[in-house]
């Protein structure tokens, strides 16, 4: 068929920002982002040729917390996954839609890490979330030129006319007869709230800044809510310690009520994450119950929790999430590796799916699929992603049915990043009324690259 393609070049290099202020989470004050930029030609089985690119953050810190194994150790080795990944695309053979070729060289970066680990002496593996990470920005410029080969958008590129395979192709028998086109939106959802991130180090008023940084941006969370507009904050809790957690948001709802008084805004909204941190299912419980009791306004705001307790779901079974759900939604975020994780949550009594770029826009759209036919909440996370990988993190977020908001959070910390495509996307990048103008992500593939 003249719409399968193969790639036939690829290249990728690297660029490191420092943040413009720390973030922390899972115990952890992060400082620097290093960005994992392809570029890719495919040709189609007709002889036409199309050039792609993708971008992500390799978010190490996040994608492999370890505490065998160093940050610089775990970026190397995401690095050096990113040569064989590479290599392995170009001996892939085999011509398909971008999702078929994603499936297939996802299972390969999976082998591939295990064998980057090894080489390197390391005294932990590559955890599949890394690898997944690493393979993104090479998925993701493979869908760009797909779209571009075809003269489209590439949310125009996942109907019946050149995407044959139905879900159970991917998902198994239980989608027979089902297409990926009926849980995407070819348009997307004109405008989205964004999520500000409320970091464990942020500051929320002039008190806590000890050291301004004088940048002309703002410093607090009481002056990102009227400069931005915001009307939703994801918070970061600790996760061991209760009465800080709960404190915490106490001291959020302080400063947000203050300022949206100011500003005349009646609701808004929080999300509540602790990266993993709680013990067990009963603190998330009893800090939800005790937000409860000590402002009801606080806890009516809440609109999902994230990820509470230990990723690795099978490790872990005993922290279900039945009686966290009744409270609020509870969303795997970092368990979320492929569609039996994803039933694997539900049966523990998961309630949401958080989706994201970084695990590559073949494996997020069958997710999201899949998540909508369980009928979970749905949301789409950041990895403090800015420029190119935020214009695809919104994109996908802009046409999936269903998501209720977008995190996005590379403004806060790494602006400097995002200045090149402010120009071109201001509706992405600057945001003043909370929400962000994703009509504008129209253009070719994936739509950040002309």
């Amino acid at each position: 068929m003249p719409a399968e393609i193969r790639v036939v070049e690829i290249s990728f290099d690297t660029e490191d920002f420092q943040y413009r202020t720390p973030i922390k989470f899972g115990g952890v004050a992060l400082d620097r982002a290093t960005i994992l930029n392809v570029a890719c030609v495919v040709r189609a089985s007709d002889g036409r040729t199309a050039r792609g690119r993708g971008s992500m953050p390799l978010g190490n810190v996040w994608a492999w917390p370890s505490k065998v194994v160093g940050y610089d150790s775990t970026l190397g080795a995401m690095k050096a996954l990113s040569e064989d990944i590479a290599h392995d695309i170009l001996a892939y053979s085999d011509c398909g839609h971008p999702v078929d070729v994603a499936i297939e060289l996802e299972k390969d970066a999976r082998r591939n890490a295990e064998h980057v680990s090894s080489a390197m002496s390391l005294p932990e593996g590559m955890p599949p979330l890394a690898a997944m990470v690493v393979a993104s920005p090479f998925d993701a410029a493979i869908h760009d030129a797909y779209g571009k080969l075809h003269g489209l958008n590439c949310y125009h590129t996942y109907g019946r006319d050149l995407l044959p395979h139905n879900l159970d192709h991917y998902l198994g028998a239980d989608f027979r007869g089902r297409h990926l086109s009926e849980f995407v939106r070819r348009e997307p959802e004109p405008r989205l709230p964004l999520y500000h991130l409320v970091g464990a180090v942020d500051p929320l008023t002039s008190a806590d800044v000890n050291k301004p940084i004088g940048d002309g941006l703002p410093e607090t969370l009481g002056e990102w809510i009227p400069f931005n507009g915001l009307t939703h904050l994801k918070i970061k809790l600790n996760g061991d310690d209760a009465g800080w957690d709960l404190e915490r948001i106490l001291g959020v709802e302080r400063v947000a009520t203050e300022a949206q008084a100011k500003r005349g805004v009646p609701r808004w909204f929080y999300s509540l994450d602790f990266n993993e941190r709680c013990p067990n299912v009963d603190y998330l419980i009893d800090l939800l119950n005790r937000l409860r009791e000590g402002s009801p306004s606080a806890f009516d705001r809440v609109q999902y929790v994230e990820q509470p307790t230990k990723r690795d779901l099978k490790a872990d079974r005993g922290n279900v999430m039945h009686a966290a759900s009744k409270l609020k939604p509870v969303v795997i975020d970092e368990s979320l590796l492929d569609l039996e994780s994803l039933h694997l949550a539900r049966e523990m009594g998961y309630t949401g799916a958080a989706l994201k770029a970084c695990k590559g826009q073949s494996q997020s759209l069958l997710m999201a699929a899949a998540a909508q036919t369980m009928g979970l909440f749905l949301c789409v996370q950041d990895l403090t992603c800015p420029g190119a990988s935020l214009i695809h993190s919104a994109g996908l977020a802009a046409h999936v049915p269903g998501v209720a908001a977008i995190e996005a959070n590379s403004r806060q910390y790494c602006p400097a990043a995002n200045r090149p495509w402010e120009e071109r996307f201001p509706g992405i990048f600057r945001v003043n009324d909370g929400m962000m103008k994703t009509q504008e992500l129209t253009g070719l593939g994936l739509g950040a690259y002309e």
